[in-house]
């Protein structure tokens, strides 16, 4: 029980804290709680405080490795590499965490398909409607792609062939909608929607930003649909708290204090809605493959000129196996899932070969076991955050996407996404900060880029310096590798070796092989710098 001794009457502070004169039995116990409550919880914030302060000083002495790059760049899914190469038994017991995520991105796109489909079904308002008429501009909660006005060709004219079968998924797939609002809300407060992401944003247009190496004109466009992306805030490690929510429900202390039966109630809570969101696209499986497998819905989309397989986190096509009640994500699944960074995700890999560990204890530990690495937002609104992390960086991933050269920033409408990566790799590799720092890069998305180039878009009609070189993936990736290592010579603040890799992330076991030498060249540097070679 917490007393108080009132020494002089007179004083302020005395009189300040004194219980009142006329309190009660039943006032004074009241109060002795609520005091001891806001004891307990002073003495948690100073055990969080103390906890920080130990890890800023364990972390201090540790390697630090920055992945940077602009928004769908490919971070994240660089990061998720880096664990299943090195760290695959950590990597093991974090994969589970993610069908959640994997549900949602599946349970998003069905839901964007019944966005457009009510909408073309919807009869037409005052006079208008979606066939030879301008389409209806006025956006839909959850469908993750914004109308647009359009004039529409004379074969875009002709009004789908829609059934009672059509309105009959639209009935049957409601309960998605509620699904979708609980894995958002299970995935953490902060979660929300960023609207226009760079995914689905497949517009060639581009305005030159002064200075870029190439020099990328405006080309013909319609518009296109833009995407709002689900995100996760930095301060809410999201893969922690599913984890926990996770666990066997036996687990559960069945006391405790106030704050921990609320936080088992609120576990309770969250199992609960993931196994009702399971159950959920259980029971709706035969309706999602049907939806996405209708002929009409096909060509509905095409009209629209919504391409939701080249969008991240597309799982339609896995729609039996992803929404079976016993579902357990795989590799592959988990780099294909999507949820964007904002703000700077902070994680530990601790690397899981022998080989590392053994070269840590011969030098002394200056190549730690242990890797800080940090996950930065790639918006432009993000990219404040990334300065205070530069001064203790020992290296950095910067990750280019080739793939875009005829795309724009979903933030910018008016900066080519291309232009975007070379003005950043610029500021990167210029800054005194970093001089020290091994710097690498990722010429990322190989595949999309052989995708593009295989459909027969033309380089050189987005970036005129391309000239008359071959329209191919290879030429196209050694005249963006030449521009990128011509820069970073130009720009160091002192002389030092350039590491270049042609990469695509979502393929776990060619960048296994890259990542295990760019951990090698890492090392060779660090050891060269404390001339131990």
């Amino acid at each position: 029980m917490i007393t108080h001794r009132f020494s002089d009457p007179d004083d302020p502070l005395s009189r300040a804290i004194a219980p009142p004169a006329n309190e009660t039995a039943e006032e004074c116990t009241e109060r002795l709680a609520r005091e001891a409550h806001a004891q307990h919880v002073s003495d948690e914030i100073d055990e969080e405080l103390l906890r920080d302060h130990l890890v800023f000083k364990k972390n201090k002495g540790m390697f630090k490795l920055l992945l940077l790059g602009q928004s769908e760049s490919g971070k994240s899914t660089t990061l998720k590499n880096l664990q299943l190469t090195f760290a695959p038994q950590a990597w093991q017991v974090e994969r589970t965490s993610w069908r959640a995520v994997i549900q949602l991105n599946l349970v998003r796109s069905v839901n964007a398909i019944l966005d457009v489909l009510a909408e073309e079904m919807a009869p037409p308002a005052r006079g208008t409607g979606p066939y030879g008429q301008t389409l209806p501009t006025t956006p839909y909660t959850s469908l993750p792609f914004s109308s647009v006005s359009r004039p529409l060709s004379q074969t875009q004219q002709t009004p789908p062939q829609f059934t009672p079968m059509h309105a009959l998924l639209k009935l049957r797939l409601a309960p998605l909608r509620r699904v979708e609002a609980d894995l958002k809300q299970l995935l953490g407060a902060a979660t929300g929607e960023v609207p226009g992401s760079p995914a689905s944003t497949i517009v060639s247009l581009s305005q030159s930003i002064p200075n870029s190496p190439v020099v990328l004109v405006k080309a013909e466009s319609a518009d296109a649909p833009q995407q709002a992306d689900v995100f996760v805030r930095s301060h809410r490690s999201w893969r922690d708290a599913l984890q926990e929510q996770c666990k066997d429900k036996s687990r559960s202390p069945p006391g405790g204090n106030r704050r921990e039966q609320n936080r088992s109630g609120d576990m309770k809570r969250a199992r609960e809605m993931l196994d009702d969101a399971t159950e959920i696209l259980a029971g709706c499986r035969e309706d999602m493959r049907m939806l996405w497998d209708d002929s009409v819905v096909r060509a509905m989309l095409r009209r629209r000129r919504l391409k939701l397989e080249e969008t991240p986190g597309f799982f339609l096509d896995d729609i039996d196996r992803i929404s079976q009640r016993g579902y357990q994500p795989s590799d592959d699944d988990v780099l294909r899932a999507r949820l964007r960074t904002v703000g700077v995700q902070e994680y530990s890999l601790v690397f899981e070969d022998a080989p590392l560990a053994t070269a840590a204890i011969d030098t002394g530990g200056l190549v730690s076991k242990e890797w800080i690495i940090y996950d930065v937002g790639g918006t432009r609104t993000s990219r404040a955050a990334w300065v205070p992390y530069f001064e203790d960086a020992n290296a950095i991933i910067f990750l280019a996407p080739i793939s875009c050269f005829d795309e724009l920033l979903a933030e910018d409408r008016s900066v080519n996404r291309l232009e975007d990566s070379f003005a950043l790799w610029k500021s990167v590799v210029g800054s005194k900060l970093l001089a020290r720092s091994v710097i690498i890069l990722f010429l990322n998305k190989y595949d999309l880029l052989q995708a593009k180039l295989g459909n027969g878009v033309k380089v050189n009609k987005s970036m005129p310096s391309f000239g008359d070189r071959q329209n191919t993936a290879p030429v196209v990736a050694k005249y963006l590798y030449q521009k990128f290592r011509e820069q970073y010579l130009q720009l160091s603040p002192e002389p030092r070796t350039f590491y270049g890799y042609l990469t695509s992330v979502v393929d776990a076991k060619a960048t296994a092989s890259t990542l295990a030498s760019v951990r090698d060249g890492i090392f060779r540097q660090h050891l060269k710098e404390a001339d131990l070679v």
